[in-house]
């Protein structure tokens, strides 16, 4: 229940509001008036171009590096949120990898801040809210952003550091790109295998067949583009002389784009920039764009061979595509108009493609390249099919072309491309918090491929002469004749092949056999071979331990007291409507309202629970009896900017054993249109039909898809589900968690994609309608809330309390005393054909008003930072490793993502409260970690999030300022103690999950449970005891 305080903030007056506005608006354009004009020379930098963009209140600045070349491109906004990037053109020679091993080298050390691995010392040593680095086909870019104005100095100065002067030293490279050694230096028995971050992540990568199919895609189209991130078969012919050229030739400021965003002013960026940059001179550089396949053929047909995904049925493995090569994305106007084809051709359960292709029964998803990528020289439309039989695969080419032939002899209908131009109009008005970092993802992509980045930052230019071209007849079915229609297409398919993976096993030990015959020639026997390589691998860990204790001093930093001590509250007022309770925001929000609510109830049922996910889609693709699904999408996208609805818990701060548990929906919409956003949420929810003649087929092709992007999704993000599987056993929110986006629903999923046609899915169908019956209801379970401008509060009020008294009241949901069980105290294994591991342990804390809650968060953020990081990633050649603390669930663990020796890693997980306890801790320890927690909850925030905190959770500001306060007073000794008290003591409570290819290290007698994920086919009612092994569920 949402608690109401005893005072209640006023409204703030709408004169208030506008005199602030104006003020602000007269701010913004006295700053215009100090920026400078083309032609202008500051600190070493011309500038080319300005260009002001009133409706999103900027101006970009275009300038250009007068000594080197360097490109520059600054917008300023009233945004305190600045970004930095720095970023080179990166074309692949090969396929070694060599930009991404060079993107995680240049992280680690450089003339400047000499240390080791400075990019993650850096981290603590911040505020930043976001920092990172990525390598794109032919590009790499190292972005961050921040609001504190001396961390941005800091990090600029360490960023331009370590991309032009990195040190680039060999055992850097030994640990994050690739080497030979022994699994376990202390045995001698130990068998060699190759090892490296770089060269682990990668092997993750191409575990999921969804990047496999991307990638081997990409490789055909783009010929003159090789794989950027690495194939693990060819990582490791790349040598560190290679990898210290590239750098040499690439990461040179007459090869950098600079772009800089927010309130700072440009002159100080120039100055410090310009200074780094002007210790180059000019050289040529490689500035080659890459051209995709011509089709001067016609079609051209590839077929690759592909893994088999164990979780989806044996005769609906294949997976094709189809491409056609568009226009050259200069053209800004033309690829707007084309992005603008792709989604009326693909979104939505109406759209044609998807009507004629997974609607009767082609494939059940979409592949990964499915749509218009524009992010090269050539814009690329694709659509494919996950989930294929192999008698589909070959008519699926004339299916799309005689799909794209009806489409254009009926025409597009222009009131769905209205509805387009309205998705775009509303998100141009949302205030997000991270307007900087999004701008510049968008426009790098195309900034490193010949397009101007000023169309970019002014979009509504493109938008215009949009709106007059489609003035013209046929404009757009023009365009379906210039590019679709030709007959010149790529056709792709990626074929099941039942030995693909034990054949990357076996090119991969004949490989490695291939390695240390090498060596063998260079030193002589298989024993000596063993000493060079044990030494070269304990001189590597050497530097890795001295690296725990090295003098960092030369880091910048931020310190405790840059941090206030208060929160920021923000104005909150509440109101009552019947039983339901009403929290208000009122705040400028650019003419938007934004709507949560939370329907709450206690003890569901879990065969009702697990289908809240398939009821979620459901309502969005089935229509009612008097809305077709096609109508539904058009109003959804002419009138809201979308609608949401899903599964909400939140333990209660004060005590972990009570946990809120309810329906959560969402929308936002221009002021207007509030009221057609209320009945459209109505209408989804109560009117969806369940009962028309086609709902079993329509259901069927929601489980499918789901089903069919399983292996992939947990690929992607393994870690999350072992976390959430832990959870799960020792939380009250953990198990729901684990029920709505788990292995649980996971299971669910596989298990009625792979039911027979005579089995049916009636049973699902009708609990679906059972659901259906309390989704939105008034009364005092219901509480909503509400962001908007105090001049629509108003009418927001009375479109509001129309909605309420629409909806049913006094209907009870049916309750439950039986729950599902989960492993507790427990070592749970699921075998799955990836080349890494995934790993998870965690155990049950305390909750969040709890004095040790703060405690625990320094504790998990010092842990990951000076011990599980190094141990894990560095030492033991994960992608990732790190500790946690939720405090809003009352729990805390850890992970390892893409690892490769998961029992190193768990050993480390168990150690890691020792280690902690027996630490003595400096000041610039804690320093660093309470840095690190108040990134996280310092980051700025959009005017819709506002509030939500208390909405969402129960937490209210005092909980914040009381929990703030704790954080900052922490001391050494709290850490050790809690780090005793939990994770010493409580050892024994540790649940553990690991995700990955079956060992022999995994038997009962070593106490695993083996938790087998097969298709079984079954009922899908996932009862306790049902198919399962010590009264755990197997799910």
């Amino acid at each position: 229940m949402l608690a109401v305080p005893g005072q209640w903030a006023p409204r703030t007056s709408k004169a208030v509001c506008l005199r602030a506005r104006n003020q602000l608006r007269r701010r913004q354009y006295a700053a215009l008036a100090q920026l400078p004009n083309p032609g202008d020379n500051i600190h070493g930098f011309t500038v080319q171009r300005t260009k002001h963009v009133p409706e999103l209140e900027l101006t970009a600045l275009h300038l250009q590096h007068d000594k080197t070349g360097a490109e520059y491109l600054h917008v300023a906004r009233d945004d305190k949120n600045n970004v930095f990037s720095i970023g080179f053109k990166t074309n692949p020679p090969d396929a070694t990898g060599v930009p991404h091993i060079l993107e995680h080298l240049v992280l680690c050390g450089s003339e400047k801040y000499p240390v080791r691995d400075p990019f993650f010392k850096m981290m603590p040593r911040s505020l930043q809210n976001f920092m990172n680095a990525m390598t794109y086909p032919d590009h790499t870019v190292y972005p961050f952003a921040t609001t504190n104005p001396q961390d941005f100095k800091n990090l600029m100065s360490v960023y331009m550091d370590a991309t032009l002067h990195p040190l680039l030293k060999p055992h850097d490279f030994a640990q994050e790109g690739w080497r030979v050694g022994p699994a376990d230096v202390e045995n001698k028995d130990s068998e060699f295998l190759f090892k490296g971050v770089v060269y682990n992540e990668m092997k993750g990568v191409m575990s999921s067949a969804d990047s496999l199919f991307l990638t081997k895609w990409q490789d055909h189209v783009f010929p003159a583009i090789k794989n950027s991130g690495g194939m693990p078969d060819k990582i490791t012919d790349l040598t560190h002389t290679q990898l210290k050229n590239f750098h040499a030739d690439h990461y040179h400021p007459s090869n950098a784009k600079i772009f800089t965003y927010g309130d700072t002013p440009l002159s100080e960026h120039l100055q410090e920039i310009g200074a780094q940059l002007n210790r180059f001179d000019k050289i040529a550089v490689d500035h080659d764009i890459k051209l995709p396949i011509t089709l001067k053929q016609g079609i051209e047909t590839v077929t690759v061979q592909g893994p088999i995904d164990p979780l989806f049925p044996t005769d609906q493995q294949y997976k094709a595509s189809l491409s056609w090569m568009m226009c050259d994305t200069a053209e800004v106007l033309e690829t707007f108009s084309l992005s603008v084809i792709s989604s009326l051709l693909l979104e939505g359960f109406s759209s044609p493609l998807y009507q004629n292709t997974i609607e009767i029964g082609w494939g059940a998803s979409y592949t990964p390249n499915t749509g218009l990528d524009a992010s090269a020289k050539t814009a690329i439309f694709s659509v494919g099919l996950s989930g294929l039989k192999r008698h589909d695969v070959s008519r699926l080419p004339n299916g799309i072309k005689n799909t794209l032939e009806s489409v254009r002899r009926s025409g597009f209908d222009l009131a769905k491309v209205e509805g387009q131009l309205h998705q775009i109009e509303l998100a141009m008005k949302h205030k997000t918090a991270h307007f900087g970092m999004g701008l510049m993802s968008r426009l790098q992509d195309g900034w490193f491929n010949g397009v101007d980045p000023m169309s970019t930052v002014a979009p509504m230019e493109t938008i215009a002469a949009f709106k007059e071209k489609i003035k013209e007849p046929g404009y757009l079915e023009g365009l379906l004749d210039k590019y679709w229609l030709q007959n010149k297409m790529f056709n792709f398919v990626m074929e099941p092949e039942r030995t693909f993976q034990q054949g990357i096993l076996d090119e991969e030990a004949t490989r490695l056999k291939g390695k240390i015959t090498e060596i063998s020639q260079k030193f002589g026997s298989d024993e000596e071979v063993r000493k060079v390589l044990e030494k070269q691998e304990i001189e590597l860990q050497e530097v890795q331990e001295n690296a725990k204790n090295e003098n960092v001093d030369c880091l910048p930093t931020l310190h405790v007291r840059d941090i206030t001590r208060q929160i920021e509250r923000k104005p909150i007022r509440y109101s009552t409507m019947d039983d339901t309770k009403v929290q208000w925001r009122e705040a400028p929000t650019n003419g938007l309202t934004y709507l949560r609510g939370i329907y709450t109830f206690q003890d569901l049922p879990d065969d009702l629970r697990v289908y809240l996910p398939l009821f979620s889609s459901a309502i969005q693709r089935l229509g009612t009896k008097t809305l077709s699904i096609e109508k539904v999408e058009d109003l959804i996208k002419l009138r809201t900017g979308g609608i949401d609805l899903g599964h909400h818990s939140a333990t209660s701060p004060s005590n972990l054993d009570v946990c809120e548990e309810g329906i959560a929906f969402s929308s936002y919409a221009l002021d207007r249109n509030v009221p057609h956003m209320y009945e459209l949420l109505r209408t989804l929810v109560q009117e969806t039909n369940f009962d028309h003649r086609n709902v079993e087929k329509q259901i069927s092709e929601l489980i499918k898809s789901s089903a069919s992007s399983a292996v992939n999704d947990i690929a992607d993000a393994g870690s999350a589900y072992a976390q959430r599987f832990v959870e799960a056993g020792i939380s009250a929110q953990g198990r729901l968690n684990e029920q709505m986006s788990g292995l649980t629903q996971v299971r669910l999923m596989m298990d009625l994609a792979a039911r027979g046609d005579q089995a049916g899915l009636a049973d699902v169908i009708d609990r679906l309608k059972a659901i259906q019956q309390f989704a939105l209801t008034s009364g005092a379970s219901l509480r909503v809330a509400l962001t908007c401008s105090p001049e629509s509060s108003s009418s927001n009020e009375a479109a509001l309390q129309r909605f309420l008294s629409q909806l049913p009241s006094g209907v009870t949901p049916p309750t439950s005393d039986s729950q599902m069980a989960y492993p507790r105290d427990t070592k749970s294994f699921f075998p799955l054909p990836y080349q890494v591991y995934y790993t998870a342990s965690a155990l049950r804390t305390v909750p969040y008003t709890h004095a040790d809650s703060s405690a625990l968060r320094i504790l998990a953020e010092l842990l990951t930072h000076k011990r599980v990081h190094h141990e894990i990633r560095e030492k033991g050649g994960a992608y990732g490793g790190s500790a946690y603390s939720a405090s809003l669930r009352g729990v805390f663990g850890f992970s390892s993502y893409r690892d490769p020796n998961p029992l190193n890693s768990l050993k480390v997980m168990n150690e890691a409260g020792a280690w902690a306890r027996n630490r003595t801790w400096t000041d610039r320890d804690l320093e660093e970690a309470k840095l690190s927690v108040f990134q996280g909850l310092d980051a700025p925030k959009s005017v819709s999030a506002e509030g939500m905190t208390k909405f969402l959770t129960g937490v209210d500001e005092d909980m914040q300022q009381t929990h703030r306060e704790q954080l900052l007073d922490i001391k050494a000794q709290d850490v050790n103690r809690v780090a005793d008290e939990y994770l010493v003591k409580r050892l024994d409570e540790l649940n553990v999950a690991v995700l990955g290819k079956k060992a022999d290290w995994v038997n009962p007698e070593k106490n695993w449970l083996e938790m087998p994920m097969d298709v079984q086919g079954g009922s899908g009612r996932g009862e306790q005891g049902e198919g399962s092994e010590d009264g755990y569920l197997i799910i």
